[in-house]
């Protein structure tokens, strides 16, 4: 499955899911760029990523477009690869592409959700409905646990 992606750089590129780093992953979902919880949760992982980094790559995905993302990631100085899911390929893959209400308006979205892969792309770690305050030192330590 081929993404348009964009890197920590602001340098457009095709993410391969089947290419993943060396290292694990963490892979997270959030539901769009420049709103407020999505901005606190990847202004989190910009402001970890010199822990995280020992540990893994952190790649972001939200329905959003390549120049949305840019805009996104220059705006908030985000230091890692954003892919673009537009037909919603990856969040369907992983189970978070869901119906979801607000004022009693339904809709499909992006359920926020984190996965930590190997290097192999399996699933290690996963966390669901994440709720932002918190989560990025819950990775963090899950990362750094023994058992990683």
């Amino acid at each position: 499955m081929l993404l348009q992606a964009i890197d920590k750089n602001g340098k457009p590129f095709e993410f391969n899911e089947d290419n993943l780093p060396a290292q694990k992953t963490v892979l997270y979902f959030y539901p769009k760029d420049n709103t407020s919880g999505c901005t606190k949760e990847a202004c989190d992982f910009r402001d970890n990523m010199n822990r995280l980094t020992e540990y893994a790559e952190v790649i972001g995905v939200s329905s959003d477009s390549i120049a949305s993302h840019q805009k996104f990631q220059q705006k908030q100085g985000l230091n890692f690869t954003l892919v673009a899911d537009i037909n919603h390929e990856l969040a369907q893959k992983y189970g978070v592409w869901k119906e979801k209400s607000m004022y009693g308006r339904k809709y499909m979205g992006i359920e926020r959700s984190t996965f930590i892969l190997d290097k192999n792309g399996n699933i290690i770690k996963e966390w669901r409905k994440v709720k932002v305050s918190g989560h990025v030192d819950e990775v963090l330590q899950t990362l750094q646990s023994e058992e990683f």
